[in-house]
């Protein structure tokens, strides 16, 4: 294949749900942009589940597999990705979520036809296995200020200029940015003086089941603590915000069950 104008990422751990990983995997081969690559890291799956995804995987020539031995987390798998990337867009996809046909093909128009932003990310339409169940729209034009909240781009759903990468270095893989490496990125991203922007369009589903918010372990929450430290004083909006930098540790306090209906109620807005 010729040089690909976009490479796709994608790093999987025993994903056990075949219909969903081919689901996956089927809408980056079918969008309309054909000049891509799919560059998927087995990030130490287990021997069925590393069988099954090779199987997928030697349908088309247009994936590259790589594997890690022992898992090392989503950011080693995506700097691995990257390592073996030629596009000159990257591109994240996650293993159990579905790019719609045109994604691709409008990301890397609004990135050609906009210079001056650096990352392109679009909504997306909440789903789980009865269908969707609500949507999520982003900021058009996020500004420093954003990331008092929260990341305002959805990590699978964005592609970003290679180059602004390779300044960055890629994904950090220290244990503090462990769950939140798309935040701490982004935030690294900014700190260069690099913008990002949401289109309008919901051109992406994302599987998220109804009750995922009452499972998150409380040690994730410290770790997004320590990124908004770090992030919110290197982007110089940390001073009059500790409330925002303390949020994880408080949400995480409370009861999933309410914090569960709050989220689903933002959702079907």
């Amino acid at each position: 294949m010729d040089r690909p104008l976009v490479s796709v990422i994608m790093g999987v751990y025993n994903e056990k749900n075949r219909g969903q990983l081919e689901l996956a995997i089927d809408s980056i081969l079918s969008q309309t942009l054909e000049e891509l690559e799919l560059i998927i890291c087995d990030d130490g799956s287990e021997p069925s589940c590393r069988e099954m995804l090779g199987q997928i995987c030697a349908r088309d020539d247009r994936i590259w597999l790589y594997r890690h031995e022992e898992n090392q987390g989503l950011a080693a798998a995506l700097n691995t990705c990257l390592s073996h990337a030629r596009g000159e867009y990257i591109a994240r996809m996650d293993g159990d979520d579905i790019s719609k046909p045109e994604r691709l093909q409008r990301q890397r128009e609004y990135l050609e036809n906009h210079p001056a932003y650096a990352l392109v990310g679009c909504g997306a339409d909440l789903v789980d296995e009865r269908g969707v169940w609500g949507k999520r729209d982003l900021i058009p034009d996020p500004e420093r200020e954003d990331f008092l909240f929260g990341s305002p781009f959805m990590h699978p759903t964005i592609m970003v200029r290679r180059a602004v990468l390779d300044r960055l270095g890629g994904y950090c893989t220290e244990d503090f940015a462990l769950r939140t490496e798309d935040y701490e990125l982004f935030m690294r991203l900014y700190e260069l003086g690099e913008r990002g922007h949401n289109l309008p369009e919901r051109l992406f589903c994302y599987r998220e089941d109804r009750d995922s918010y009452a499972r998150r372990k409380y040690r994730y929450r410290l770790r997004e603590f320590e990124v908004r430290r770090r992030g919110f004083a290197r982007l110089g909006i940390a001073a009059g915000n500790k409330r925002y930098i303390v949020k994880p540790l408080v949400v995480g306090l409370i009861p999933g069950w309410l914090m569960k209906r709050y989220k689903r109620r933002k959702a079907q807005r």
